[in-house]
């Protein structure tokens, strides 16, 4: 659509998105004023629109008009959030470099919001420096500290044969410890977790102090103590993230023992793969999930996955509701075991930086998944990026719709608990009216998301009426997002920032990522990681000059704080770094993601590199190509882009898979859909692209964690076109 400027935009335009004419004239005279006081499209413009003309009970539509009509004649990676120095001196960074700024950066430092890229790059520079002196910040405490914060390969004291060298060598210490420690920032009446189970929307949030998380923490680790296990036994997660959960995942911890992560969705083939690969000796599940009137028999599945030794929690207070396998154990009777421990505190076992800690999974859409252990230095590494990017601290409310089964579980604990704030679970789907009246009530400051939930939100509308003025900033992860899907997001909460992460669960966080201190465009990311250096990688294989715009696959420094080293079913050397570049004597390390860097400076995802499609001679990503499509009409819900082989060879021909936000309705006008298709990406991307088939699906297929399974949509397309011949 094209949209107006700013001065060109009237009362009967504005009347037109559905505004009562009162409100019209009102919205209209405070434009004048802004574009009076600060012109017709510069962000200053949009900081003011933003923040007074701007709220979430106005059509979306006139958001847009907006947005739009401001940076018209902007150019690229128009800023949708700028910080504010008044309050970036008091994030977490901001007070870091606010005391030791000129130190770490000498007279060149300014303030924190002038200095932050200096000191992205500082932090990379100067990791004994940085790193220790976050982990101070978030108050990590050592039984032995480390002997240095990095040792580098050609040390002979070395122990890491993974070219990213070897971190905190020499430290002991335990991650779950501190996540239920006392300083003085923080109290045993503190609210640890708060939460709220799917059907209890109208009753009051629930709220498990820090004193309470840690008694039950404690007596868990008991009772696992009295199962006999040795130090570092693999013990299984198959459940729903909610408060037992984490409770069992930080006891698991607690006791010295390594979680193995299995997501609750999974079937009992992929929960049987993951147990036997990880050589779990116990599970932790639940006889039953219940979403509305639906029941999931989740004991049955881990029965059927021939697992071990399983303690079974009951969904219902009434008990279990079946017979358990023999040699299983249920919750109660778990606990009953230590019964007179309870509140006698749990010595936590403490152990070396490289012991893991945590065994998680690659999706494993194709093959057997990838096998990844966290060592005790990745928690440090969530909580860190949580410190830094979303400024979490004492105070906070975090929420992220997630599973233990994926990293961002894992994540999601140390982010919270780590930095001393609350974490808060909802145990239901997210989708809904009562996700979105928790956040309201929990008093929500950062709430995380994945952009297909956000889609879901837009399209279902069912934000509207609830209050989300607590919360400070959004992040995003887990695909790419778009830009009306962010802006959406932000007009909810008064135009709050999203800050965009991308990571992995190799790298036990973000490698990418957007800050408090940066100006945020929609859509994108305003920095490396801290710690973190980025290369994209040109036709010839090898890295882009630094700093300069292109795109490409993107490769990572190998000096990683918390990331993987070794992988228990694959060659970790051969699967990151074989075949990859040299840079400044180093050995870069495969991602597999295609990333862009833009002329002012932001990264944005393009997909995996596999991808990635050649039509007529020109490579380009599905998501570049979706971004486009998602916008052509407003019946749709999504897209995603294919390139398909012909039979017998030939040029891959673009296939669009879409989605439509009225599955009981009339189905679309595919040759309709597909002149949109052609006009829009030819017009917006290439005049030589060519749309040649649109195809529905009722919804797209999946990985658990959220990723559209691209690969599998072009097996079953090309498999479609060979049965027409």
């Amino acid at each position: 659509m094209d949209y107006r400027a700013l001065d060109s935009i009237t009362v009967t335009d504005i009347k037109a998105l559905g505004i009562a004419s009162e409100v019209a004239d009102e919205l209209h005279g405070i434009l004048t004023d802004i574009i009076r006081s600060y012109g017709n499209g510069s962000p200053e413009t949009w900081c003011h629109i933003s923040k007074r003309v701007l709220s979430p009970d106005l059509p979306f539509s006139f958001h847009q008009m907006m947005y739009y009509g401001c940076y018209k004649h902007y150019g690229s990676d128009p800023p949708a959030w700028m910080p504010e120095l008044e309050s970036a001196v008091f994030t977490n960074v901001g007070q870091l470099l606010e005391r030791r700024g000129k130190e770490f950066l000498g007279s060149n430092y300014r303030d924190p919001i002038t200095s932050f890229s200096s000191f992205q790059e500082f932090s990379v520079s100067n990791p004994e420096v940085y790193w220790k002196a976050v982990l101070d910040d978030m108050h990590i405490t050592f039984s032995k500290p480390p002997k240095c914060i990095l040792q580098m390969n050609d040390s002979p004291d070395c122990q890491s044969p993974c070219p990213g060298g070897q971190w905190l060598p020499g430290a002991v210490f335990n991650p779950a410890k501190d996540c239920l420690s006392l300083n003085e920032n923080r109290s045993l009446d503190d609210a640890a977790v708060i939460w709220r189970d799917e059907g209890c929307d109208n009753m009051p949030v629930k709220r498990l102090t820090l004193r309470e998380l840690r008694t039950e923490a404690w007596l868990v680790a008991h009772a696992l103590n009295s199962l006999g296990f040795e130090k570092g036994t693999a013990i299984a997660i198959d459940m729903p993230m909610n408060v037992t959960s984490v409770v069992i995942y930080l006891a698991i911890v607690l006791a010295g023992h390594v979680v193995v992560s299995i997501a609750d969705s999974f079937a009992a083939r992929e929960i049987s793969t993951r147990v036997n690969i990880s050589k779990a000796k116990a599970i932790f599940t639940q006889d039953l999930i219940i979403r509305g009137d639906k029941s999931i028999h989740l004991y049955s599945r881990v029965v059927d996955a021939q697992s071990p030794l399983a303690i079974v929690i009951p969904t219902r207070s009434t008990g279990l509701s079946m017979k358990l396998r023999d040699g299983d154990i249920s919750w109660h009777a778990f606990l009953e075991r230590v019964k007179d421990l309870k509140g006698v505190e749990f010595a936590a076992v403490e152990q070396s930086a490289e012991s893991f800690t945590n065994i998680l999974f690659s999706s494993g859409t194709t093959g057997e998944p990838k096998a990844i252990p966290w060592t005790l230095v990745t928690p440090l590494k969530a909580a860190a990026d949580a410190w830094c990017h979303m400024d979490i601290h004492k105070g906070d409310v975090v929420a992220w719709p997630t599973n233990l089964g994926w990293m961002m579980g894992p994540w999601l604990v140390y982010a919270s608990l780590l930095n001393k704030a609350s974490l808060a679970l909802y145990d239901g789907s997210p989708l809904g009216s009562g996700f979105v009246k928790f956040v309201q009530d929990a008093k929500v400051t950062m709430l995380g998301v994945v952009p297909s939930i956000v889609r879901s939100w837009k399209s279902t509308n069912c934000t509207s009426g609830y209050d989300w003025s607590s919360i400070r900033c959004f992040s995003s992860t887990g695909e790419a997002s778009t830009v009306d899907e962010c802006l959406w997001l932000m007009g909810r909460a008064g135009y709050k920032p999203v800050i965009e992460i991308c990571g992995g669960t190799e790298i036990g966080g973000g490698f990418v990522a957007g800050s408090l201190l940066q100006a945020q465009a929609l859509s994108a990311f305003s920095t490396p990681g801290m710690g973190c250096s980025l290369f994209i990688l040109g036709n010839d294989g090898f890295p882009l000059p630094q700093n300069m715009p292109g795109i490409g696959e993107l490769a990572l420094g190998p000096f990683l704080f918390g990331a993987s080293s070794t992988l228990l079913n694959s060659d970790h050397y051969d699967v990151y770094f074989k075949g990859m570049p040299r840079w400044n004597g180093m050995v870069l390390r495969r991602h597999g993601d295609v990333f862009e860097r833009s002329p002012r400076g932001y990264y944005r995802a393009h997909g995996r590199a596999d991808d990635t499609m050649n039509l007529g001679g020109i490579k380009v990503s599905s998501v570049e190509i979706e971004r486009i499509c998602n916008s052509v009409d407003e019946s749709i819900l999504e897209t995603a882009a294919i390139g398909v082989p012909p039979h017998g060879g030939g040029p891959e021909q673009l296939t669009i898979a879409i989605v439509s936000k009225n599955q009981s309705g009339s189905t679309p006008d595919l040759n309709k859909l597909k002149l949109c298709f052609n006009s829009s990406l030819q017009k917006n991307l290439n005049p030589l692209f060519k749309v040649h088939r649109v195809v529905p699906y009722p919804s797209l297929p999946r990985t658990a964690t959220n990723k559209v399974m691209r690969r599998i949509l072009r097996q079953q397309l090309a498999a479609q076109h060979r049965s027409k011949l």
